[in-house]
């Protein structure tokens, strides 16, 4: 039964995909218990480590990384990662004494996870992806829920702990005004606005073609938000420096994302599970280059989701230096295609699916 007040860890991280899902969900029990203690757990070293903090969450590190595909010192040292966090984890959960624990992914839910369940304390995982990442599979058939948000995940997970719930996507994604958003990123009313992203670590593949595409939106009187990861900063801001002035802007990391899709008419984003939830849920217009490098092309098979029912133009990433501009710019030219576009997407939004994943959670601490 729920503690007084109710105590929740939240462990994984590395990207966005893994973190904005895990401090929606956070959000949602804050919402519902106002006193609840949330503690998230992530790696040193990552990303989670400035974001959560910046969500308004406590959060502690653990020293665990993935393996690397090729021989290295840092593989040797894996075991005793492992051990040494696994370890830490256990002593963490003492210390906390969680209701329940959620693992969304990444390196450090492993740890969290095993610790959590070793202890016969509930767990859930929450799937993102169309094609399961490695921990997940791993923990699958030790924790009680798995909430995931494409059907067929059978193939991954035991079928009988599986609740399609969708993705859970912050609520204030959805909530931006666009007189604000244009407003607060300097931009003219009067001029289209495209917003390309790359995802929290950016992509070099998008980064290249925007930069090479630059004169040419600034002719055609289209305004730029232009999410480029902290890799690519540096040069993407020289680049777009000398058309500031008409509007086109590269931004390391855009932390207000509701006023940038507020902002938006045609939105150019890989097809990582969050980017397809949050365009869903926002009925934004979109072209996405799906990123070839993660396990199994599942950003193919994310975006052909929304492709295949008309709801997304899809180009691919080996096509998009020759193709992305020249489409990105017939789909802003073209407001009855952004208009079909945006209809068709709002169909496929799971508005409910952190409401959903929050109700398995406490069915399960809840459980005799």
């Amino acid at each position: 039964m729920l503690n007084t007040p109710l105590r929740v860890i939240i462990s994984g991280g590395g990207t966005g995909g893994h973190i904005f899902p895990a401090v929606a969900i956070a959000n949602e029990l804050r919402r519902r218990h106002p006193d609840a203690v949330i503690l998230f757990v992530g790696a040193n070293g990552r990303m989670e480590m400035t974001r959560v903090p910046e969500a308004g969450y406590d959060i502690v590190g653990l020293d665990i990384s993935g393996l690397q595909r090729r021989l290295t010192p840092q593989n040797l040292l894996f075991p005793v990662k492992v051990f040494r966090s696994v370890r830490k984890a256990g002593k963490l959960l003492e210390e906390f004494r969680p209701d329940a624990v959620v693992g969304v992914g990444g390196y450090a839910s492993a740890p969290v996870l095993l610790a959590a369940t070793s202890r016969h304390i509930p767990a859930l995982i929450q799937e993102q992806n169309s094609y399961a990442g490695l921990v997940n599979k791993l923990l699958a058939r030790r924790v009680g829920r798995i909430c995931v948000a494409y059907e067929g995940m059978e193939k991954f997970f035991p079928a009988d702990k599986i609740v399609l719930t969708g993705n859970p996507v912050r609520a204030e994604i959805a909530a931006g005004n666009r007189a604000e958003a244009l407003e607060f990123f300097g931009l003219d009313p009067a001029k289209k606005t495209l917003l390309v992203v790359g995802g929290s670590l950016g992509a070099r593949t998008l980064n290249l073609a925007t930069a090479a595409a630059l004169e040419r939106l600034r002719d055609a009187g289209v305004q730029l938000l232009w999410q480029t990861g902290k890799l690519y900063f540096p040069e993407a801001e020289k680049r777009a420096a000398p058309y500031a002035a008409a509007g086109l802007h590269a931004l390391e990391f855009v932390r207000r994302m509701d006023l940038a899709y507020a902002a938006a008419d045609v939105v150019v984003s890989r097809a990582g599970a969050l980017s397809v939830s949050e365009l869903c849920l926002t009925g934004k217009a979109s072209i996405l280059v799906p990123s070839p490098n993660v396990a199994e092309d599942h950003q193919t098979k994310n975006a052909l989701a929304l492709a295949g029912k008309g709801a997304a133009v899809l180009i691919a990433d080996e096509h998009a230096a020759a193709r992305l501009y020249d489409e990105a710019l017939r789909l802003l030219a073209d407001p009855e295609r952004q208009q079909q576009l945006q209809e068709r997407v709002k169909e496929l939004a799971r508005p409910d699916a952190t409401t959903a994943i929050v109700n398995e959670l406490i069915g399960l601490i809840n459980r005799p």
